[in-house]
Parts: C-alpha cells; structure tokens; sequence
C-alpha cells in the first residue's frame, strides 16, 4: 500500500513537516517504496497517528447512517433515495458532498440505483471530492488532498484481464452517473485497482465490518506478519497505535491480512490482493522445519493414533501420509473420504444458515466439528472456523452454555496463531467474559474480562465507549465476586 508516485518537491516538503509534528517522517526503501518511520520512541497503545477518509461509503449489507455507520434512527434522503441518515448532525456532516452526489444520483435510472455497489459509489464520491476541493468547497490541506490519492500504488499492470474488463465496466457506470465524458474509463479503471490495493474495511469496536474507506496516509504503512502496530477504527476515524515499544527510526508496519494461517497461505493472501511477497521474520522461515510442523499443524492432518500428538507429512511413495512423531500410516484414500463428508455437509449447513435454520445449522456444524476431530490438529484452523460458527450460532439461539464451550476451545488455538496482543485475541476474551457473566460465573468472568482489556486497552485506547464498558463491566464482576466470596466465608464462619 506504500505510495507509487513521487509528490512533487514542496509538497513533500510540506508532508514531511507535518509528519515531523507527529513523530513520523517518510522515507524510501529499496523494493519497498515510500515507508512511514518513526522518529522518536512510540509506547505500547500510543496513537501513531489517525486519520478521517478521504472518502467512504457503508456496506450494503443493511441501512447505515452515512457518516457515522449506525444503523438506528435512520431516515433516507428524500430526494436521491441511496443514503441515509440518523440525526441532523450526521446530515449537515455530510451535506457538501452529499449536496452534489445527490443531484448526480438522482439522475439515473431506479434500476442501476438498485445495483448501485459500494465500490462504485466510493468513487463516484472521489472525483466529486476532488471537484470540491479544486473549487475551494471544501478545504485541502497537506494531510488531506488529492495529490495523496493520485500518488497510491494500483498495480494496474498486474490486474488479469477478467479483472480489467470488470473495471471498465465499473468504469463506464461511474462516467454515466457523473456525466463527464472528457473522463478516461482507462484512468477511473485505474483508481478502481488502487481501491483494491489500498482501501480500507472501516469495522466497528469488535471488528464488525460497517463499510469502505480510503486512508491515502494510513496507505503509506507496510505490512508485516509480526506488526508493531495494529490499525482499528472509531467511527470513520482510522486510528494506528502501537502494540509494542517502537523506538525511534523503526518502520511502522501494520497486517493487512487474516494472520490465522500457514506462512504460504499468508504468502497466497498477500500476493493474490497486494502483488507482493512479505519478507517479515515470520515469513523468511518458509520451508524450514519449524514452518513446515507449524503448517502441518495449522492446516495439516493430524496422527490416525489419538493418543500420538504428531503431525502429517505426505508419503514419499505420495500414496497417504505419515506421523513424523510415532510414523504411523495414514491412508490418502481414507482422509479424501472424510473430506468430501465434511465439505458435503459444510454446503448444507451454510445452506441452512443462509435461510435462518439455525438450529438445523447448528446441529450440521456440530457433526463437522466431530469429523474435523477426527482429522485435524487440535490446533487446526478449520477446526478453530468451524467452532467460531458454532459460537455465533449458539449466541443467536441464546444458549449460553454451549456458547461458551466453544468460546473457550477457540482460545488456545487464538493465542496460538495471533500475536499477544491482537484485537481478536482480546475480543474473543471479552465474550468469553460475557458469556460468564450471563451464566453466573463471576469469577471467571472477572478474569476474562480483565485479560481482554489488559489487550484491548493497547489495541483500542481507553476513551471510546466500547473500552469504558467494558471497564464498568470489570468492576461490576470485581465487586460481585468479592461480595460472593466474603459471603461464603460469612456462612462457613456461621456454621
């Protein structure tokens, strides 16, 4: 995500100046491109740096408020029939833009308004933006213009031609709402594959996804498989913050992926959507012994031996595989099987999922989960996917009980294959605490809570309204638990 094209001289200048007040600088590294460096010492959960979008869209899974994501009191503008807000507040937020977005969408046809994608109306809003903003509408400043959205890497020459001919379709709809045909559909294509590259997925508190943002400063940040950063939003605001002690002059890196896999799955994820390979610490172990048993593991088989903790690596005679810890046999055959059961029995259950049967659902993931048993590592992540299904459905059912079962089988596996301190692992803390607080559990509860916001507090700050719950949620299970065991000392004492 690291910028492509050179800013001109003084307005990197000025970039550089205002980075400087922050304690960041940008500087080039071979085979990298533009990083963003720190230049003084940043502490685990000190904002790095934040940054409103310069533009953004909700996603269309439901109505959302358009400029702060909420989905309660929502009223549709009258006249263009898209968007919605929740409150006055939001509206007059966003009503610069909105003002001549509204005009152009209300100019086309209530059949492409119906398969009107985020994507599109993301960039519908980019070129209205920048209007805007050459005609002094709306203000441009040095961390806030378009210059840093021309300057984002699209990798355009890398996009196959399936990929090319769909842009340009997205292309030519965008030109048709905007009514400007002096506009290339070669350089709207363009920018749809910078979206691709660096566009942001804008989640709520427990990384819920609300919709779409392009961060054209947060896009400078590289990844790493081992970041010293994490990026979370509040609201629309994405906000960076260390995880860890950066000194000065460190690059700043972020993941842009699921971290839950194989280093060559990790490699597949990244080369796939950002055309590179990563060379981070985890990463330049691929193919050694270590990665190999970790892979096994993660996504491997596991010994036919129960009682046998060993993990699968394929036969030289590529007929089935064997247990590199005791060298039992497993036959190929007899592991395709099982495979097809599972993936059979995965479509019904999405199946069921999809049509709201639940408890249908539920009951087919449970007979998935015994299968993966069978097959996988305890610490395999498709055996942690389909737990973490089963966690979702359980809540929807409200059977909390069950519910925290499976909460609590995935957190081996999450401590595992996440960082210590990543958003997840501290979110799958809090509902664990949740669960156990809801079925009396007091105690534990208290202890889950306190290591989700011993995380969370580094990953999210402090002030949000999400981290001030959970703070009083702490102390109600504290006091709770300390009234339960002066009770019970009281009665022993009485008897």
């Amino acid at each position: 995500m690291a910028l492509q094209k050179k800013i001109c001289a003084s307005s990197m200048e000025e970039l550089q100046k205002a980075l400087s007040d922050k304690g960041l600088t940008v500087s080039p590294v071979p085979e990298k491109g533009r990083c963003l460096f720190t230049t003084r010492d940043f502490s685990p959960g000190e904002v790095i740096i934040w940054e409103e979008p310069y533009v953004s869209v909700p996603n269309k899974s439901s109505a959302k408020c358009e400029w702060c994501f909420t989905s309660t009191n929502l009223k549709r503008c009258s006249a263009c029939h898209v968007v919605y807000y929740c409150g006055n507040t939001c509206q007059k937020s966003d009503w610069k833009l909105h003002r001549v977005e509204c005009k152009a969408l209300s100019k086309v046809d209530k059949e492409r308004i119906k398969s009107l994608t985020p994507s599109v109306r993301l960039m519908v809003k980019l070129y209205l933006r920048r209007k805007l903003q050459d005609e002094k509408v709306i203000p441009a400043t040095v961390l806030d213009n378009f210059n840093l959205v021309e300057s984002l890497v699209s990798h355009i020459a890398d996009i196959d031609e399936k990929q090319l001919v769909l842009y340009a379709q997205m292309a030519n709809l965008v030109n048709l709402i905007l009514q400007r045909p002096e506009m290339s559909i070669k350089e709207i294509a363009e920018k749809f594959s910078k979206f691709s590259c660096n566009a942001h997925t804008i989640c709520d508190a427990e990384l819920k996804p609300l919709g779409t943002g392009l961060y054209p400063l947060v896009s400078i940040i590289n990844h790493s498989c081992l970041p010293n950063s994490v990026l979370i939003f509040e609201g629309r605001m994405a906000v960076v913050r260390a995880v860890q002690h950066i000194p000065k002059g460190t690059e700043v890196l972020i993941s842009y992926i699921e971290m839950a896999g194989s280093t060559a799955t990790r490699q597949k994820a990244l080369s796939g959507q950002y055309f590179f390979s990563c060379t981070c610490i985890r990463c330049i172990k691929l193919g050694q012994n270590d990665d190999i048993q970790e892979s096994a593991v993660l996504e491997g088989y596991r010994c036919k031996d129960k009682r046998c903790s060993g993990f699968l690596l394929r036969d030289s005679g590529n007929k089935g595989f064997r247990c590199q810890l005791c060298g039992l046999f497993r036959d190929r055959e007899e592991i395709k099987i099982v495979v097809n059961e599972m993936e059979s029995m995965s479509e019904k259950a999405s199946f069921s999922l999809s049509n709201g049967h639940n408890k249908d659902a539920s009951v087919m993931y449970k007979m998935i989960e015994k299968l993966q048993q069978k097959l996988y590592h305890q610490f395999s992540v498709n055996l942690m996917r389909t737990r973490e299904n089963l966690l979702k459905i359980l809540m929807e059912l409200q059977d909390w009980k069950e519910a925290l079962k499976y909460c609590r089988l995935t957190i081996p596996v999450y401590k595992r294959v996440y960082p210590e301190c990543h958003p997840l692992l501290g979110l799958q803390y809090y509902t664990c605490g949740k669960l156990e607080w809801w079925l009396g559990e007091t105690g534990e509860a208290y202890r889950s809570l306190a290591k989700a916001a011993e995380i969370l507090r580094i990953t999210h700050g402090t002030n949000t309204n999400f981290m001030k719950e959970l703070f009083v949620k702490i102390e109600e299970a504290r006091a709770e638990f300390s009234y339960r065991i002066s009770s019970t000392w009281k009665i022993e004492e009485d008897v």
